[in-house]
This record gives structure tokens, sequence and C-alpha cells, in this order.
């Protein structure tokens, strides 16, 4: 006679010691709840490999904003935007908002005050997000189905946010989430770029005509290199524009390169100091790649120059 297959339950011991090790792994109040729905946690509250991995970014990325929203909680010189208390933030492509979330729970439900804004345009995301914050009671997110260029504009965003974020956001969302903190009056701006064909496809064009001219074309002969070159010239662009436009800017890795190529952050802080150098050398870079007709208005670069500003 067949014995019946028995189940047995987890040593005490065992379970207190993989509760003592989760714990040690999670920051202090984080919820439970939030990170099984994120999948950064099993079902059964526990953590594999690949969650570790996962949780881990998350963490790295929130040692970068929070020292932002630390200095944005406090009050701000002429007063805060009217109706809005505590610092507010837009996070441009959102997808499932796990950024979102996670810096709601880690730093704006203690806070008491403040706002996020989740923009995506993905409608079902949307509609995901704005459930799962009504069940964690997570009052002040708003999730919007908008695009990054539909945003600037969009009655439900106040006029002014201080912080933007965009995250593998593809293409040219980058260039919009800057142009987007630009109009809101950003204090600062927390970008990872994603793919981006457009100078890559410019780049291309003009080929023949820059290998005749210097060897440097060697730099983006080949399809691959071509690709490359246009993401690096690309970023390089973004952050002249930021600092003519009185950023202070920082580059830096977001996670190890073993994890994701498009690993890139840029970090952006308002100083009001608009530098005439950064104007200078994008309009000289947009000119030596032939790139002044397809960009410069992006950029923010007129036909001629505009006058010196203080460095």
């Amino acid at each position: 006679m067949k014995r019946a297959a028995s189940h047995k339950p987890a040593r005490p011991g065992a379970v207190d010691a993989q509760d003592a090790a989760l714990q040690a792994e999670l920051r202090p109040g984080q919820s439970i709840e939030l990170l099984k729905e994120l999948h950064i946690l099993t079902r059964d509250g526990r953590l594999n490999q690949d969650s570790r991995r996962k949780l881990k970014q998350v963490y790295h990325l929130f040692q970068f904003i929070e020292p932002l929203l630390q200095e944005l909680s406090r009050p701000a010189e002429g007063g805060a935007e009217p109706g809005v208390a505590g610092p507010t933030l837009a996070d441009h492509g959102a997808g499932k908002s796990y950024l979102g979330f996670i810096l709601y729970d880690l730093y704006f439900k203690a806070l008491g005050q403040g706002h996020i804004y989740g923009i995506e345009t993905r409608a079902e995301l949307v509609q995901r997000s704005r459930e799962l914050a009504e069940r964690l009671g997570f009052g002040r997110m708003s999730f919007l189905n908008l695009s990054v260029a539909e945003s600037a504009d969009a009655a439900e965003l106040p006029a002014r946010i201080d912080v933007v974020t965009a995250l593998h956001a593809c293409d040219t969302a980058t260039d919009d989430a800057i142009a987007f903190g630009l109009q809101k009056r950003a204090r600062a701006m927390v970008l990872v770029p994603c793919c981006q064909a457009e100078v890559a496809a410019c780049l291309r064009q003009g080929k023949a005509l820059q290998l005749s001219r210097t060897p440097l074309a060697e730099l983006w002969r080949h399809p691959l290199h071509t690709r490359e070159m246009g993401s690096q010239i690309t970023n390089v662009l973004r952050c002249l524009h930021l600092e003519a436009s009185g950023y202070q800017v920082t580059v830096t890795e977001l996670v190890g390169w073993e994890h994701s190529m498009k690993n890139e952050l840029i970090i952006a802080r308002y100083t009001g100091q608009k530098k005439r150098s950064a104007a200078e050398r994008l309009r000289a870079i947009l000119a030596e790649f032939g790139l002044q007709e397809a960009l410069g208005a992006r950029f923010g670069l007129t036909e001629s120059p505009e006058p010196a500003a203080a460095e």
C-alpha cells in the first residue's frame, strides 16, 4: 500500500533565519506587499538571485535620488509652488512605475508630503499603477496616460516640477524629458538614456563626405560604430545643453556593465549659472558633424550665436 506523500513544514528556526536574512536586505519599514507586486520578492516573500540583483539596482539608483529629495524637501527660496507641499517628481516613461513606487515607499511615505507623477503612454500600465497605489494607500501618487511631449502642457501637472526622471527613455524621449524639465524649471533631473537612432542616421547620410574630409570619420565608418557613436554624441550634446541652461552635470554608471549596456546615468542639478563655453562647444560639435539643421533647435540653438552668457 502506497503511503501518502508527507510535506514537512519548515523548521521554525529555519523560517526565523530566512526572515532575518530578508530583513537585512530590505530598508526599515519597506512594504513587503509592494515588493511582491513589483516581483522583487517572490509570492512567499523570498529573494532569489535575480530579484536580489534587481533590488540592489533599485537601491543603487535610490542612493543618487535620495540626497536630491532631502535637499528639495527644505523650503525653496521664494516659497513653494502654490497648493503643493513638499517635493514634486515626474517620472517619464514610467512603465510599471517601479521607480515611483519605490521612491514613495522609501521616502515620500515617511515625509508625509510631496507628490509623484508617473507619465506613461500605455493605458493598461497606467490603470494598473493607479489600482496598486490605491490598494497600498499611496495617496500622493498620480498616473497620467500621456507621452513625454504631451505632458509639458497637461493641466493635471503643476506649473513647476522639482525633480524629473526618465529611465531608459528611448530615442528622442530623453530629449523631450529634458525639454519638460526646462519648461517646468526643474531643480534636478535624473536621466538614463536608452537607444538613440536619430544622430546615427544623420552620420550615415554624410559618411562618404566625412570620410574624405577627416580621418576621424573612421570612428563611425562601420554600422555598429555608427550606432554607438551616434548614441555617444547625443548624450554629450544633452550634457552640454543642460550646462548651457544653468545645470551642473554629473555622468556616472547606473549599474555594472554586466547588467546592462544602457548604463549611463546623467544627473543635473540647477545652479542658475549658464555656461557660455558649453553653448559654444555644443554649437561647434553640431557644426563638425553636420547636425545643425537637424538638431540645432532641439538643443536650444538659434541660427545665429546668442549673446555671451556668464560662465
